[in-house]
């Protein structure tokens, strides 16, 4: 990492190892308390996603026939003035109703999972980097220190052009990671809904760093020979949490158009992002990032509602970029000696807290229940209204959703944030033990964190889930489902990536230290 200097927010830790003489690294202790400062704009953003014009409409329309109602209570209604408040009331519901948001059903989805040849373990892949000759002694003690305190496990997966000897970073083996991932996330997504790729309307892919000419939706097309009038996206450069924004997009592109269905495909391409230098600020990427992929299948069908999983309720999208800082903190570039990487830059901690507090700023409004609203903004104008020096309170998101989903981008993050919003080991799991057994799959991690969920049984109809999920941009997105029906863990032996080693979790991952939190923040 870049030089920095010693304050409240940053941390110098000294590190031995055995045989080594001691490493010196500025890391950040972690995430401010972002809950702790708010913004009065992002809260009254959140009640404006609240009111959509339809609901606004019947409301104008029908307060006022009921308060004439009331008002001419003792008057006799003759049929005339019976049938013409009837047509009064049918006209607003009849717009009302065509207004209406479509509902948007998620079917089911899938994730990959590879081959059990492209396992690697911790101790193999350090043995593969120290075997490579590309780093200097200094770089492969940072990525053994890195690498025994991400909170990654023995099982992570890697494409074949990395474990290659030497490594064959080139374009056809990047292709052939991309359509291992993707064809086999969509072969079980078919499999399991019994739905042809001839009926897909609607193709999203989002890979940040891979974008092949044709376009990986073209390799979709191309390879299940759908449909000529079908409208594929390919979203690139948009980092972890454009899951999130394929999930939005596909939103609105199914409720402009009806009776289809949406695919959305996320992951990312590691073969080719491959980082040989020694700026340890590139070095992370190396020790976080693993092989993996998700297809989900969205519909925006009535007659769907009785078999999906989920429905989609709210999205909320926080986008920092137009601050340098938070465009910067997350950056392709070549380092001294022309080596390609991304680096990630000292702020980062800090950018990922603002962005992570606007959007849940922005969010509560739309799923808290009135009680922790009331008491929430009561506080807010203390503070902001009168000056008061009293703390913010703290919304019990936990009354909110009964599963979370938060991105498994690193043990720095995670611990941030079950702090932050209160949260229990028990709500932590899914991205926890996601992040051992996968390592960071980018933009699908989410899913292997809702597969993790489903595979303990642990869904049942009603329930609620928050998705969310932060990325370079600065970006940070969240996606609240409810669960249509109970989904058991049976259900899941076939098609969940956690049916053979479900026995096997939750494992017990040693406590994280100051110099370990640092490692475990990649997005």
């Amino acid at each position: 990492m870049e030089s920095i200097d010693m304050n409240e927010e940053r941390l110098l830790a000294e590190v031995d190892f055995k045989d080594s003489s001691p490493i010196v690294i500025k890391i950040r202790r972690k995430l401010p308390d972002f809950l702790h400062s708010v913004k009065l704009k992002y809260v009254k953003l959140g009640y404006g996603y609240s009111c959509n014009p339809a609901t606004v409409l019947l409301f104008l329309a029908v307060v006022p026939l009921f308060a004439q109602a009331w008002s001419a209570r003792t008057l006799l209604l003759d049929t005339a003035t019976i049938l013409l408040g009837a047509a009064a009331l049918t006209l607003p519901l009849g717009i009302y109703w065509a207004k209406r948001p479509r509902p948007i059903y998620l079917v089911d989805f899938a994730c990959y999972k590879p081959q059990d040849e492209r396992k690697l373990s911790v101790e193999s892949f350090l043995k593969m980097t120290a075997d490579s000759g590309a780093f200097e002694d200094e770089s492969i003690n940072f990525q053994n220190k890195i690498s025994h305190r991400s909170g990654l496990g023995d099982e992570t997966y890697f494409p074949r052009g990395i474990t290659s000897h030497p490594p064959n970073l080139s374009m056809v083996e990047a292709r052939l990671e991309a359509e291992n991932v993707m064809f086999g996330a969509l072969d079980s997504l078919f499999s399991s809904t019994g739905i042809s790729p001839s009926q897909i309307g609607i193709v999203i892919v989002n890979c940040s760093l891979f974008n092949p000419t044709p376009s990986l939706s073209s390799m979709i097309v191309n390879h299940y020979k759908m449909r000529t009038d079908i409208k594929s996206f390919n979203l690139g450069g948009m980092g972890c949490s454009a899951g999130l924004i394929s999930i939005d997009l596909a939103k609105h592109l199914l409720q402009a158009n009806p009776d289809t269905y949406a695919v959305v495909v996320s992951t990312e391409n590691i073969t080719l992002n491959w980082y040989f230098g020694n700026d340890r600020s590139m070095l992370l990427c190396n020790c976080i990032f693993r092989m993996g992929g998700a297809a989900v299948l969205l519909s925006n069908k009535g007659r769907d509602r009785r078999r999906s999983k989920y429905e989609l309720v709210h999205t909320v999208r926080t986008h920092k970029g137009a601050d340098d800082k938070s465009y910067n903190c997350v950056y392709q570039r070549e380092d001294d000696t022309g080596t390609v990487g991304v680096s990630l830059a000292r702020e980062l901690m800090a950018v990922a807290g603002d962005a992570l507090k606007t959007n849940i700023t922005t969010l509560g409004p739309l799923v808290l229940p009135l009680s922790e609203q009331v008491m929430f903004l009561v506080r807010l104008v203390k503070r902001k209204v009168f000056g008061a020096r009293v703390r913010p309170y703290i919304p019990d998101f936990k009354l909110a959703f009964e599963h979370f989903c938060i991105h498994a981008g690193g043990r720095a993050v995670l611990d941030a944030i079950e702090k932050n919003l209160l949260l229990s080991e028990w709500h932590m799991e899914p991205s926890r033990m996601t992040l051992h057994r996968f390592g960071n799959t980018s933009s699908s991690s989410l899913w292997y964190e809702l597969a993790y969920t489903e595979a303990k049984g642990r869904v049942s109809r009603g329930d609620r889930v928050w998705q969310i999920a932060f990325g370079s941009g600065f970006k940070c997105n969240s996606a609240v489902w409810k669960a249509l029906r109970e989904i058991s863990a049976e259900e899941c032996r076939s098609n969940n990536p956690w049916s053979d080693c479900m026995d096997k979790y939750p494992v017990h991952i040693p406590a994280s230290t100051a110099a370990s939190s640092a490692s475990a923040t990649a997005t």
